[in-house]
């Protein structure tokens, strides 16, 4: 599948599983205006390409779990299967070779109750070929999560959206109760996580309920924010070809404004605010170097209160938001 036989409809359909996931394809053929068939088939001929995936994956910040951003510095030779081995790690997620494939970047998070951050203070230092590693602790997201790129993309109308969120589910505001997790829970998320339009008969097979209470204990994890949906996407749907990290100096006074402001660029899939020398880190996607260019010397300059920016361009990306999908048999 090349990029040039994506199409508006492709587009949209993104867009509408981004407010919509588990919708089913009649409602979202309702929306879009074509045939139940004609969704069912383009969703069918992105997920099969692996160009297209809705995860359910838990909130680190509702569960109080600590998130670290690592930058891994290492030999040339060596940073793929280093990489490998990282994606391969159920405590990690968006493992992305950068800077010309020297450096790996990704995120991890740890429960509350762990404080011995092996992967971080000894693992990968231990690994000969592995330079030197940098972590920085997140503190806050500006943009990010249940928040996607394709909110931005602007691919579905203003009724439309409506329409597809008239009835979306209310979440609780950060600081409420959550819910705490069993045996049973750990098995609905671990299937939602490899596929977040898993049908509610096989999760409720899945973790030995019934399908009523699956129901309800889905509406629960989501109204708590515990759960949420998010898109596993190949970008040249929307014809982006060129992903880039930012950290980016930011007068500490200047943090909050200039963080939401970031938030707000249509080109920002990612936004925090971390420890380190570098105290705001952002993901950006565009079409190429030159509209990269374009935004770092117009949006990017000007930000409030910004000293330093450095870049690192993705070489490639070796896993997602989620778990690696498994292998073919």
């Amino acid at each position: 599948m090349e990029s040039d036989t994506y199409d508006a409809l492709d587009r949209q359909l993104v867009h509408a599983l981004q407010l919509a996931p588990r919708a089913a394809f009649s409602r979202l053929a309702a929306v879009l205006g074509v045939s139940d068939q004609t969704v069912a088939r383009r969703y069918g001929r992105l997920r099969g390409a692996g160009r297209l995936r809705v995860l359910g994956l838990t909130d680190p910040e509702r569960l109080g779990e600590v998130r670290w951003q690592l930058r891994v510095r290492c030999t040339p030779d060596s940073a793929g299967p280093v990489a490998s081995a990282l994606a391969r790690r159920e405590d990690t997620v968006w493992v992305s070779l950068n800077s010309g494939g020297t450096e790996i970047a990704c995120s991890t998070r740890m429960p509350p109750d762990r404080s011995d951050h092996s992967l971080l203070l000894q693992h990968l230092p231990r690994t000969p070929s592995v330079l030197s590693v940098a972590a920085h602790c997140v503190l806050h997201t500006f943009f990010g999560g249940a928040k996607n790129l394709a909110l931005k993309s602007g691919a579905l109308s203003d009724e439309q959206v409506a329409a597809l969120t008239a009835d979306a589910p209310q979440v609780a505001e950060p600081g409420g109760p959550v819910p705490q997790l069993d045996a049973a829970d750990r098995r609905l998320l671990a299937v939602l996580a490899l596929d977040g339009r898993t049908p509610v008969a096989e999760l409720a097979a899945a973790c030995g309920k019934s399908e009523s209470t699956v129901r309800r204990r889905l509406e629960e994890l989501v109204g708590s924010g515990v759960l949420y949906f998010d898109l596993d996407v190949d970008w040249l749907i929307f014809e982006l070809h060129t992903q880039t990290w930012l950290w980016l100096n930011v007068l500490p006074a200047e943090l909050a404004n200039a963080g939401a402001a970031l938030a707000a660029h249509p080109e920002v899939a990612y936004a925090c605010a971390t420890t380190g020398p570098s105290n705001l880190h952002a993901v950006v996607i565009t079409r190429g170097v030159r509209d990269l260019y374009a935004y770092l010397t117009t949006r990017v300059a000007a930000l409030p209160g910004v000293q330093q920016v450095e870049t690192a361009p993705t070489i490639r990306i070796v896993k997602g938001p989620g778990p690696l999908p498994p292998r073919p048999a």
